[in-house]
């Protein structure tokens, strides 16, 4: 029987599917008991199998005491974080010290699944000027929280297993965990407290102009430029009689001039004074006459 047909058709297929099953995620971690709980979830999620499935693939592995930080999320949400840590490129310890320009941003599990929104699904990874091996999100503003540690095992060229410093969580997520870029919800501003509306205050009444019985003119007093004293004019203080003369009493007269800046003896006592004076004169050429 000729057997080199068949030999030529397990070289072919052997060529044409290399990774068929040339690695399994599951059993290389195995070796490396600080990395069960990573292990463990690669298996939960069903990324183990994704990973197996794949030709060309880099792990980026947490150690059990870094993934405690994510443990008790949802899975769903574990799902997006871990597919984050699956390269789709290989780098080995050589190929990672050697990025072109010092930085680079890698495509991921999670970038092709479909589920990343904006830049999400992709990392940044960047030489370091202390030559440290810096990781994090691509996401715009995001830190690089992660630094690499070693290299835990590799078949070149089609997996390699890189061991990091903490978890990448990917920014925005709606699952629940917290992101490295954290995005607060725009602040709703303040609605203004309307200031109290005051009353106006009620006009200050005037004061009254008319006068009590205690500051009646009569009573007042006013003092004139001169000195003298005089009672303050009132309207009740015309008196309603003539004069010895038969004027009306308080009627002007030439003879009797007021006191000086008082107006011209406008008032009741001038008055008064200049009737008397009057019929003193009348009287006095009344008897020069006889």
């Amino acid at each position: 029987m000729d057997l080199a047909p068949a030999a030529s058709l397990t070289l072919f297929l052997s060529l044409l599917f290399p990774l068929a099953a040339s690695h399994n995620i599951t059993k290389m971690l195995a070796q490396l008991p600080d990395f069960s709980t990573f292990s463990d979830l690669l298996t939960q999620t069903h990324l183990a199998a994704d990973i197996n499935s794949r030709s060309t693939v880099t792990i980026l592995a947490v150690s059990n005491g870094a993934m405690s930080s994510v443990s008790d999320e949802p899975i769903d949400t574990i799902k997006k974080i871990l597919s984050l840590h699956v390269i789709l490129d290989y780098y080995d310890d050589n190929k990672i010290h050697k990025i072109s320009n010092h930085s680079a941003i890698l495509t991921t599990l999670f970038q092709a699944s479909g589920d990343a929104a904006g830049q999400n699904g992709f990392l940044n990874v960047t030489d370091m000027d202390n030559g440290q091996i810096a990781f994090g999100s691509a996401v715009a503003g995001s830190s690089l929280t992660a630094n690499f540690v070693k290299v835990l095992a590799t078949q070149p060229y089609n997996i390699s297993v890189l061991q990091i410093s903490s978890v990448i969580v990917p920014a925005n997520l709606s699952g629940g965990a917290s992101s490295n870029h954290s995005t607060k919800p725009p602040g709703s501003s303040p609605t203004p407290t309307a200031a109290p509306k005051t009353a106006p205050a009620p006009p200050t009444a005037a004061p009254s102009e008319a006068p009590s019985e205690a500051a009646s003119p009569r009573a007042s007093v006013a003092k004139s430029p001169s000195g003298k004293t005089d009672d303050a004019p009132g309207p009740s203080d015309a008196p309603a009689s003539a004069g010895i003369d038969g004027s009306p009493a308080g009627a002007p007269s030439d003879d009797a001039d007021g006191p000086e800046g008082d107006g011209g003896g406008n008032s009741a006592a001038d008055r008064v004074v200049a009737g008397v004076g009057l019929a003193v004169a009348s009287g006095f050429a009344m008897l020069g006459a006889l």
